[in-house]
Parts: C-alpha cells; structure tokens; sequence
C-alpha cells in the first residue's frame, strides 16, 4: 500500500506515524490534526529524524481533511483522552461527535480506504463509525486486542522470567474491564502458558492485563498510554500493508460468529490486504464463554447511551 493517514497528531498518532516511518510500511504517511500547526510540527520533527534513523517515507501534515485522498488506511486516533480515575465509557458522548465528522470526512475524501479505529470507547466507536459509513464490515475494524493481548504477554514474561520473544497472547471481549484475557490460548513458543504459571500468577496476569491502561494513566497522570498502542497500530498497518494475513485479535463487527450480530467486539481474525478477512470463532469453555458474553452485554449497554 502507497499511503497511510492518521487523523489526530496527539501522542498515539505522532508516535505510530514515527513507528511506521522507521518500518517504511507506507511510502506515504499524512497527519491530520485540527491544531493548527499541531500535524504539521509533528510530521516535520519525524522528517527530520530520517536521515540517522535511514527511511525515505514522506510524512506530511495538515488541518486539511482533503489530505486524506488516496488513502489506502486511515487510521482514527482522535479525540478526547481519558483523565485518571475515568473509564473509556466516560468520554464517549465527547468522542461520538468528532467520529461523526472524521466519517464523513473520510467517506468524501478516501471512500475507498479501510478504516481502522483507535479513539475510545473503540468498541462502540468502531460500531458507530461502521454505521456511519455504510461499508462493507470487513473494512472497518477496532486496534485493542492486540494492545490488549502486547500488555499481557508483558506481564506474563515479568512473571516468568522468560523471554517476551516467546511469548503470544490472547485477549477477547471488550476493550475495558470486561476484557477477557484466555490464558488457555495465551503460549510460550508453543507451550501453553499455563504450563509457567500458578492460579495465583494468572490472577494477577489477568487483573493487571484488564486495567493495563489504567496503570500506565493513574503513573502518569498527564498522559495516558501512547506508546504501547501506536506499536499496535504499526503491527494492524503491517499486516495490511503487507497482506500478511495474520491472525491478530482486533474489534470487529460480528455477524453471527460466537452467536452474536450487530455488535463490535474483540475477537481473532485474519488481517490482510482488505481487512478483516476472516473472524477465527475459539472454542471456548463455560468460564470464558461466560466472561465474553459478560463483556459483550457492557458494550451493549453503551451503544444504548449512543
């Protein structure tokens, strides 16, 4: 793919902009920020890391929606951040109405590109923006399980000791504290992760996992996380751009697969060249079966308050 775009300049969107630059994933990355002056500083700063870090992508930046034509991707970062002690499902009234701009920017200036959501709550957020553009579900999808799943593959590598190389994690559900995180599916070059791990070190595995970005927020205090999730968005972008088709759990729109329709939700799937190219249905057990259907009821609730 030739061009990738990021509409919000913040952290998350700088910072996976630089990511993928490095990378040379795209040829092209445009930012897009209603700062005046915010995407273009950004770009300039990256542009100007080029030469020690050795790439030859064009990154640009600009206020202007237009600079979104031709996009291949677009990728939505955009919008009001959490502060501590609030919940993803606080900021989506905010979020809601800046979704309904950047969709019908994105549908008049690139309605061909696949859309891939960041902004919180993206599980209802990625619901709305498919809504919203009438596309076929397989190009619009969510980044959170493979945040998700990169911060319990941490936590089970500081657990124990082994290297994070190794390890593959598995997270489902919503991306909030109803996440699901399936240590039975989770493994450690192939050998279930549990094999490592006491009931004990898995309990806190899991809590840590579910309140991942609370942690890293409530340590902060004026930041939350940003890091973390643009090396997600650069693993989705990669796969995309690559047709890599690889297997990464990421929100997607469910139509019938694990005996729901019409909702949004973190689940596996085949990432390629034209999105979400098949939703991988796990068989799971009562308990996580319990937990899922727990997890989607709150996204439920949410889309309800839209």
């Amino acid at each position: 793919m030739k061009k990738i775009s990021i509409i919000g300049a913040g952290r998350v969107g700088e910072t996976a902009a630089h990511t993928l630059a490095q990378q040379q994933t795209f040829r092209e990355i445009a930012l897009l920020d209603i700062r005046e002056g915010a995407a273009a500083g950004a770009a300039l700063d990256i542009m100007q890391s080029a030469s020690y870090f050795g790439f030859d992508t064009r990154v640009t930046g600009s206020t202007d929606p237009a600079s979104l034509q031709d996009s291949d991707l677009v990728v939505v970062t955009a919008g009001s951040p959490r502060k501590p002690g609030m919940t993803r499902s606080d900021v989506l009234q905010i979020n809601r109405a800046v979704i309904d701009e950047i969709c019908d920017n994105v549908l008049e200036y690139a309605p061909d590109a696949l859309l891939l959501m960041v902004t919180n709550p993206v599980d209802v957020l990625t619901w709305h923006a498919w809504k919203r553009t009438g596309w076929d579900r397989r190009r619009v999808f969510g980044q959170a399980g493979v945040l998700d799943a990169s911060r319990m593959a941490c936590f089970i590598a500081e657990e124990t000791g082994l290297s994070i190389k190794d390890i593959h994690a598995m997270v489902i559900g919503g991306h909030g504290d109803y996440m699901v995180p399936l240590t039975r599916f989770s493994t450690v070059n192939g050998v279930p992760a549990s094999t490592f791990l006491d009931d004990e070190s898995i309990a806190r595995i899991n809590k840590r996992t579910r309140h991942g970005g609370s942690e890293v927020l409530a340590l902060r205090q004026l930041s939350s996380a940003y890091n973390a999730p643009a090396a997600a968005i650069a693993t989705m972008a990669d796969a995309i751009s690559h047709n890599r088709r690889r297997v990464l759990p990421c929100v997607c729109n469910l139509d019938g697969e694990y005996g729901e329709s019409d909702i949004t939700a973190g689940v596996p799937a085949i990432i390629g060249h034209s999105g979400i190219e098949q939703v991988v249905e796990l068989p799971l057990d009562e308990a996580e079966l319990a937990g899922f259907q727990a997890s989607i009821d709150a996204i439920r609730a949410d889309l309800e308050n839209l």
